[in-house]
C-alpha cells in the first residue's frame, strides 16, 4: 500500500496556520539565541561540561536551548 498523501505547501496552509508557524519559529529562535549569547558570556567553571558542546547541543530544535537552561548552567 502506498502513501497516497501529498506534502502540504506553504500555501496550502490557512493564514492561521502560518501565522503559528511564524510565531513558534521567532520563539525558537530567540530561544537559540538567547542560549548562544548566555553560554558566551559564562566562564568555564559555571558551566556543566564544555561550551563547544552546549554551543552544538543548543542548534537541536526547543530541546537544545531549552536543555542548556535546565541544565548547562551551575547554580
Amino acid at each position: 500500500m502506498t502513501n497516497s498523501k501529498k506534502k502540504k505547501t506553504w500555501n496550502d496552509f490557512s493564514t492561521g496556520q502560518k501565522a503559528a508557524m511564524i510565531v513558534l519559529g521567532v520563539i525558537q529562535l530567540g530561544l537559540l539565541i538567547a542560549a548562544q549569547r548566555d553560554i558566551g558570556r559564562r566562564r568555564d567553571s559555571e558551566i556543566n561540561g564544555s561550551k563547544g558542546m552546549w554551543r552544538a547541543l543548543a542548534f537541536i530544535n526547543w530541546v537544545g536551548p531549552l536543555s542548556w537552561f535546565a541544565f548547562g548552567r551551575k547554580r
